[in-house]
């Protein structure tokens, strides 16, 4: 693991030769101050070391206020993580009342000089509670002023990270996390990489938390984020990480809990036997479980495909699975259906479409689960075809920065249709949303 400053959220360290912190988010709505507190103890019970609450605007500092008291009244320690997406007073706001706050100072203010004041009066404030930050710096909402130097690229990225970071340094303020997500892997990882050594020359390594933005949900949401976590990882890059699905939150800690375990070094691949030659592999496997078979394949050759070691895999051997029998990879179809989900995921070759989904939050007004289900089943033929399904219309055009076409959950029952960041359709009802996408993907095409 890198050697990186330490980071301190309420009782639990991150960096500095620390055991990797897994996290996840509720989504749940932050003024349902029981629903969220219940779904908290639930998280925590599953294993999450850190939970992050989305805070919308000011109306739900006191909400995530009462949160805390409630946790802690019921013994629950877990760090509160409050994400802010646009406004630096809502974060000076919640900053006494949580262990950390999630920001990215660019879009505080589109007047770059002005963002950067709001950035250093929050800075204040956290230095003043104790209370940490993670400078989030996704791919797709990067600000005008950084996009103007560099584009919208991993450089861009990384750019923009080490600014904050040093007006972090100039103030003395270390309690510092930063990541460089998005929901390519190709840029996740290239991002990172290029944060790493930025900050090793710059001379103030802070601790990374890793993840996949919006990698969707089933085995192509797993398999994504195990790639794009696990080539870091495997390169001592990172220290904190969260997996994120379309599912409910529970849902995300195996694989990232899997993660902690495989780079802690507590658990080791499944795999038997591996012959290579040349560019070729072909690995056998005898996996416990399906799952873990998944999670091995992905960190066992997602970074030898993102860094075109290899070009070609074949997976033989078996796993059990939920009744206790013993599946051949061969006779099942599993092998082959594996290794199309790691090509796709290493983005090496796709044999379906690319779907970007965003795990859902309080600020989602929709059932964007159940939307993913529909529009995946729906545009399943569109080989050559990005599609995002975003769950709400403040950061979902941003954030969907590598789809060609997006369904954005508005509220009340409505939904925009985007091709690449331009609205087509706006207050389309749900139940003929997709309907309307698929004709405006197809007329696309026949052109």
């Amino acid at each position: 693991m890198m050697q990186t400053l330490t980071a301190r959220a309420g009782d639990v360290l991150i960096g500095g030769g620390n055991p990797i912190v897994v996290q996840t988010m509720c989504n749940t709505h932050t003024s349902d101050v029981e629903a969220t507190v219940a779904q908290c103890i639930r998280l925590r019970d599953a294993g999450a070391q850190m939970i992050r609450i989305t805070v919308p605007g000011q109306n739900d500092v006191g909400s995530v206020r009462l949160i805390k008291e409630k946790l802690r009244a019921a013994g629950v320690t877990t760090p509160i993580v409050a994400d802010i997406h646009f406004s630096s007073q809502t974060a000076i706001s919640v900053a006494p009342f949580v262990e950390k706050v999630r920001i990215n100072p660019g879009n505080f203010h589109k007047d770059h000089d002005e963002a950067r004041r709001q950035f250093a009066r929050l800075l204040s404030v956290c230095k003043e509670h104790d209370t940490a930050i993670r400078v989030g710096v996704n791919h797709g909402s990067l600000g005008d002023y950084i996009t103007n130097l560099y584009g919208n690229t991993p450089e861009a990225m990384a750019k923009a990270a080490m600014e904050w970071l040093g007006m972090c340094v100039d103030q003395g303020f270390f309690n510092v996390v930063v990541s460089l997500k998005s929901s390519n892997t190709i840029v996740m990882v290239d991002a990172y990489r290029r944060l790493a050594k930025a900050m090793q020359e710059e001379g103030h390594v802070f601790p990374m938390h890793l993840g996949v933005t919006e990698a969707g949900n089933g085995d192509s949401g797993r398999m994504k984020s195990c790639v794009g976590i696990s080539t870091l990882l495997s390169e001592g890059i990172g220290d904190t990480v969260r997996v994120s699905l379309t599912e409910d939150p529970e849902a995300e800690l195996p694989a990232a809990r899997y993660l902690a375990a495989r780079y802690g070094r507590e658990i080791v691949s499944s795999l038997t036997s591996l012959s290579i030659t040349g560019r070729d592999a072909v690995a056998n496997y005898h996996s416990p479980s399906y799952e873990t078979l998944l999670f091995d394949v992905s960190c066992d050759f997602g970074k030898r495909l993102m860094d075109k070691d290899l070009d070609n895999l074949v997976l033989t051997g078996d796993y059990v699975d939920d009744g206790g029998r013993t599946v051949s990879l061969e006779e099942s179809g599993k092998g082959a259906y594996l290794v199309d989900e790691l090509m796709q995921a290493t983005r090496r070759r796709f044999y379906r479409p690319e779907y970007i989904a965003c795990p859902g939050c309080g600020r989602t007004m929709y059932n964007i689960q159940a939307a993913l289900e529909e529009v995946k089943s729906r545009t399943s033929h569109l080989k050559d075809t990005v599609i995002a399904v975003m769950g709400c219309i403040v950061n979902g055009p941003g954030e969907m920065a590598d789809a060609d076409w997006g369904y954005v959950g508005e509220g009340n029952g409505k939904v925009s249709i985007y091709k690449g960041r331009t609205p087509m359709l706006r207050h389309i009802p749900e139940n003929e949303a997709v309907d309307r996408l698929l004709e405006l993907i197809e007329g696309d095409k026949a052109i």
